[in-house]
């Protein structure tokens, strides 16, 4: 037989109305556009090409992260406990259908074959009549649990087998049941004769199908169809085929129906019982998703708290970082953020505690000097000379602190290849013009380093301009540059050597740190405090000492300059150091790192002698060595 499935109604699928269509639509029909009521908003205007583009805005959350979160996941997991749920059953209700259709189908095929090679059993000879055959073969099949197999004569039914409860009882006809089957013969409720297959059955009268009523019998009778798909008046699904034979001149059909209503609410308790269970786990998904959710916006809480405890005068807290997940990533870069605000903050007040504490003392001179000022001309004139030196310290010391405040920034110092050697001779000609001195050139390295020419220059003069602070008009300083070691490890030493008073010990330690100012020594070599070429505080200044102000050019110090070249050794990566002998001269350098070049690595490796890297002079004595 063939499955004949359910006809569907034709579909037509409607065009999409384009947009400029709706739009172009009042126009053509010639209506009005509606003037904005007084309540309602503008028309946004037309975003032309040279719009502006709109600064998109956060919309106002008021629920918390962990619920949404929370929300979020148990809504995703609902709307897929609930797609799985409607597509299993989906898919277990056409299960039933192609199941039911099967056993159809199976059925059809057996009783075609009987009807082909069947044979009376007790003639042993073909059938003579259809109630026969269809007595004999009822007498033989067994049904399974919704199925309904009937005997049809001329349309009339004269034997049953039924698998659903409370149908397969005729008022009228044979009933066969199970394997064996009973025979039964007479009209309403009479009973026959004969059991068995032995029974006779005599011409069956027309009378409604048992387990189906007048309508569906109606259908499935019908000449047209073989097979099909309906309701019973009280609602339930049945799917039928029917097969139809002759035996001489005589029609009969066999109608196989199966009842799918036991089935599909065995599916629909299945999926209720999975409906429950979805429910259990969802609560369960729900304390997992609330719990999982705290653990991932830990660390942003410990964020929000840093964020919250950071003040003004304290921004030394940080968020703890654990694991290298995206959340550990967000709180390093929060601390690295962290890390510069405390730099620019510490910068900053650092900038305006020593502008404070160094200004300080020259307003105060000229403003006493100011407020003093005599009408006689001499005496203005030295207090104008007086006012004028401080404002240039105060100028100086402004522009040391600018200098050592951009030394935090990044680009403080940019590398770049240059010759050391036109550089140092360079530095040498500049320096001359510092001071009247007998300037000596003692060494000059030979070759290329990654330095910052105009920085490099910047703390050399600053070291000569410190010698010449502390030697007097034809004192000798002497000037050099070196190469120390070959390839990656290779250095730059650059450094100034004059015969001043000499650095204590004890003061080299501390030389290089701001506002240090370097001590004086007396002519009579004894130590009157902490001796150093730097600067010396103005109560520290003595006509019969010799000091950072001894010499022909008497300088203001401020206690900045050695500060400004440890920075700019800080920045190309070394270190600035001091050599001294109380007495006899100090030598202050700077010891950079300059790893060969590429163009330059294989001339120096094939020199044995260091001659052409340097020429040497002998060094100042040098009995101690600090660096900073």
């Amino acid at each position: 037989m063939t499955n004949t499935p359910t006809e569907l109604l034709p579909t037509t699928v409607l065009e999409p109305i384009p947009e400029n269509s709706a739009a172009a639509a009042p126009a053509a029909s010639g209506a009005v556009p509606a003037a904005p009521t007084p309540g309602s908003a503008p028309e946004p205007a037309p975003e032309g090409p040279h719009a502006p583009s709109r600064l998109r805005t956060m919309r106002t959350r008021t629920l918390p992260a962990r619920w949404r979160i929370t929300v979020w996941i148990v809504l995703s997991t609902l709307f897929t406990l609930c797609a799985i749920a409607l597509i299993g059953r989906s898919l277990s209700l056409a299960t039933v259908e192609v199941e039911a259709n099967a056993q159809i189908t199976q059925e059809a095929e057996e009783f075609t074959r009987f009807v082909t090679e069947g044979v009376d059993p007790e003639t042993t000879k073909p059938f003579a009549t259809p109630q026969r055959l269809l007595e004999v073969y009822l007498s033989r099949q067994s049904v399974s649990d919704g199925e309904l197999i009937v005997g049809l004569v001329e349309g009339a039914p004269v034997g049953t087998l039924s698998g659903v409860p409370g149908r397969g009882t005729g008022s009228t006809g044979t009933t066969g049941t199970g394997a064996t089957g009973t025979g039964s013969t007479g009209s309403g409720s009479g009973t026959g004769t004969g059991t068995g297959d032995a029974g006779t059955t005599p011409a069956p009268t027309p009378s409604p199908t048992p387990g189906a009523d007048a309508a569906m019998l109606k259908t499935m009778t019908d000449p047209e169809r073989r097979s099909g798909t309906g309701e019973l008046s009280d609602g339930e699904p049945v799917r039928w085929g029917r097969v139809d034979f002759l035996v001489g001149e005589h029609e009969g059909a066999l109608l196989i129906a199966h009842f799918t209503a036991a089935d599909r609410q065995a599916v629909d308790r299945a999926v209720g019982t999975l409906a429950w269970v979805a429910a259990a786990g969802l609560l369960l998904c729900s304390g997992v998703a609330w719990l999982v959710a705290g653990q991932i916006l830990a660390p942003v809480r410990e964020v929000y708290r840093v964020a919250r405890d950071i003040t003004e005068h304290d921004l030394t807290a940080r968020v703890p970082v654990e694991g290298s997940d995206d959340i550990a990533q967000v709180a390093a870069t929060f601390n690295e953020m962290l890390d510069r605000l405390e730099e620019a903050h510490r910068t900053q007040q650092r900038f305006v505690d020593d502008a404070g504490h160094e200004l300080r003392t020259p307003i105060t001179i000229v403003r006493g000097h100011l407020e003093l000022l005599s009408e006689d001309p001499e005496e203005r004139r030295a207090t104008l000379r007086l006012v004028s030196d401080e404002l240039a310290r105060m100028s100086r010391i402004v522009s040391d602190l600018l200098v050592l405040a951009r030394a935090q920034q990044h680009d403080f110092v940019r590398l770049a290849a240059h010759d050391i050697a036109a550089l140092t001779l360079d530095i040498e000609a500049k320096a001359q013009a510092l001071g009247d001195r007998r300037w000596q050139l003692m060494e000059v390295a030979e070759g290329e380093a990654e330095v910052d020419a105009q920085r490099v220059t910047q703390a050399v003069l600053q070291l000569a301009a410190n010698a010449v602070q502390v030697t007097d008009a034809g004192d000798r300083i002497r000037i050099g540059s070196r190469f120390d070691g070959h390839g990656a490890e290779r250095r730059l030493n650059v450094w100034v050597a004059d015969e001043g008073p000499g650095v204590s010990e004890q003061a080299a330690t501390r030389i290089f740190e701001r506002f240090v100012h370097g001590g004086h020594v007396s002519h009579g070599g004894h130590v009157v405090a902490s001796a150093a070429p730097g600067a010396t505080s103005d109560s520290a200044r003595s006509d019969t000492a010799r000091s950072d102000t001894a010499g022909s050019s008497p300088r203001h110090g401020s206690g900045l300059g050695l500060a400004i070249v440890r920075a700019i050794t800080d920045g190309h990566g070394g270190s600035a150091w001091v050599e001294s002998t109380l007495g006899e001269g100090a030598t202050f350098g700077m010891d950079l790192p300059a790893p060969e070049l590429a163009s330059a690595a294989e001339t120096q490796r094939a020199a044995a002698d260091p001659s052409p890297t340097s020429r040497q002079a002998p060094a100042p004595p040098a009995p101690s060595h600090q660096e900073s």
